[in-house]
């Protein structure tokens, strides 16, 4: 009897250091993000903006297809999602980069076994927690000058249920293996920072 191959990581923990940034739109994950960036040398991969760079991108097979997902609200089919993610990765790693913040991502819960399984398997989930309402009025606020096509109230809404629906039981699975640094996000920009380099000081 022949035994499935059971396939292996792109890379080891020991060559990438991946850690998720997950949180409801507009916590404030960018922002804390570009903080992290500039103190300890990761690579920001925010999904969201490789699936838009390549919704853009002439030729794309994909580009309409993201376009429609993004515009409702939902989750754009994983095995895009990870194929982009993996050559963001690739690339870096060919130019010496290792560290990793990958932003908005997994958003579900086949997306997080599938990237531990066939990427690496990530060092922990930085979870920014922050209660609908704050969440609602920074994203009505940056649809103002945002120009993305998301930043309005219904898709606002869609994308709260969908976070609420299919990414918090990725937190949760994750806490079960102690593996979740919960900040809370509502309070100014440089109080939240110095919340989440307290909280990584000793994971890194």
């Amino acid at each position: 009897m022949t035994t499935a191959t059971k396939t292996k990581p792109a890379f080891s923990p020991d060559q990438v250091s991946v850690v998720f940034v997950l949180g409801g739109p507009g916590a404030g994950k960018g922002t804390q993000c570009e903080k992290l960036v500039k103190d300890y040398s990761f690579v920001h991969l925010a999904a969201g903006d490789l699936l838009r760079a390549e919704q853009n991108r002439e030729g794309s097979e994909f580009g309409e297809l993201i376009k429609n997902y993004i515009k409702e609200g939902l989750i754009v089919p994983q095995e895009i999602t990870l194929a982009l993610l993996r050559n963001a990765i690739s690339e870096n790693v060919k130019n010496n980069r290792h560290k990793f913040l990958i932003d908005g991502f997994p958003r579900k819960m086949d997306q997080a076994i599938s990237f531990e399984r066939d990427i690496v398997e990530c060092k922990f989930i930085l979870f920014f927690d922050c209660p609908e309402d704050v969440m609602l009025q920074r994203l009505l606020e940056r649809g103002k000058t945002s120009g993305r096509s998301d930043d309005n109230i219904e898709s606002i809404k869609k994308r709260f249920k969908t976070f609420k629906d299919t990414s918090m039981p990725v937190i949760e699975y994750f806490e079960t293996k102690s593996n979740v640094v919960r900040i809370r996000c509502d309070k100014p920009v440089d109080e939240v920072y110095k919340d989440v380099q307290a909280a990584i000081r000793d994971r890194l």
